[in-house]
């Protein structure tokens, strides 16, 4: 259940970064059918650390995005607001991804389903938020930043990836994929 809960949260979070989700969705784990898992087994401090390790991973990809994009004092409003909203997606995506581990063992398979789907959603929520703030951020980039966004968001980690899905890293030495906080699971 611990490796299911990461492999869905893990993108679910990143994809929140709008596309940083491929950078901490890295570490994907096999998933197996909902109806197939076991009950949750991680203790309330295991997901607490969790939530800070998956917090700390979108604190590391927004200082990282600010960086590659080379964001400017006077771009800092739309930037806060991206950056803001990366975080927030992660913390609903935890939350959510947190309240169905502990409710999974007593779930039937249509529940599970269910609650799967439930996921779904919040993250396809969560990426059209982050995705609208990002609107607003490209909108006062520089041509130069742009071309920067455009690459990173072409080919999310690198050219092996194979575009911005969850699982292994791209080639040997290959960056990150951009920010998608959370992605997914942080709606």
């Amino acid at each position: 259940m611990k490796t299911m809960l990461r492999s869905l949260t893990m993108p679910a979070l990143l994809s929140f970064a709008l596309v940083a989700g491929p950078a901490l969705a890295q570490q994907g784990t096999p998933t197996t059918a909902p109806a197939a898992q076991k009950p949750p087994t991680a203790t309330p401090a295991a997901a607490q650390d969790h939530g800070q390790k998956h917090a700390d991973a979108v604190e590391r990809r927004i200082t990282d995005l600010h960086t590659q994009l080379k964001i400017t004092d006077a771009q800092a409003k739309p930037w806060d607001a991206f950056a803001q909203t990366m975080r927030d997606n992660a913390r609903k995506a935890d939350e959510a991804f947190r309240d169905r581990a502990q409710k999974l063992s007593t779930m039937n398979a249509p529940d599970a389903m269910k609650s799967y789907a439930d996921l779904t959603q919040t993250h396809a929520d969560n990426m059209k938020k982050l995705s609208s703030a990002f609107d607003d951020l490209y909108a006062v980039l520089t041509p130069d930043q742009k071309q920067i966004a455009d690459a990173m968001y072409r080919n999310p980690g690198g050219p092996k990836a194979g575009g911005p899905h969850k699982g292994g890293k791209g080639g040997k030495g290959s960056k990150s994929a951009p920010a998608s906080a959370s992605s997914s699971a942080s709606g």
